[in-house]
């Protein structure tokens, strides 16, 4: 089992950077593929970016790329997502996800745990 709190959201103008943290608990966190996915208001949950179990291998929508960066600290049971030149079409509750395995998956449901996510709202 393993609960995840996320952290980190908030009210920023177009352009502008957050970080988000997702804190784990449990001894095995160095086991789990994690990711982020967010949901707008009245839109589907979507994949955003995920991590292998080392941080070696990392994923990205393509909304998203090159202006994200996920990475995770083992030794601490957190992971982070760096939002550089945040856009308003990235307002969304952000989720932090957990699963067993190497396979990273774009579907919530290839994702066994959940955060209850971290708003983040980017004005123009």
């Amino acid at each position: 089992q393993v609960l995840l709190v996320e952290s980190g959201g908030g009210l920023v103008r177009a352009g502008d950077s957050l970080r988000l943290s997702c804190a784990a608990s449990g001894r095995t966190f160095s086991r789990y593929t994690m990711a982020w996915f967010r949901q707008a208001p009245g839109k589907e949950r979507e994949f955003v970016s995920a991590i292998s179990w080392s941080g070696g291998n990392t994923y990205y929508a393509e909304s998203v790329k090159g202006r994200f960066t996920i990475s995770r600290d083992n030794a601490k049971n957190l992971m982070y997502l760096k939002m550089n030149s945040l856009k308003p079409e990235d307002t969304a509750l952000y989720y932090c996800a957990a699963r067993g395995g190497m396979y990273y998956g774009t579907g919530p449901e290839e994702y066994a745990y959940w955060g209850k996510g971290t708003l983040v709202t980017v004005s123009t």
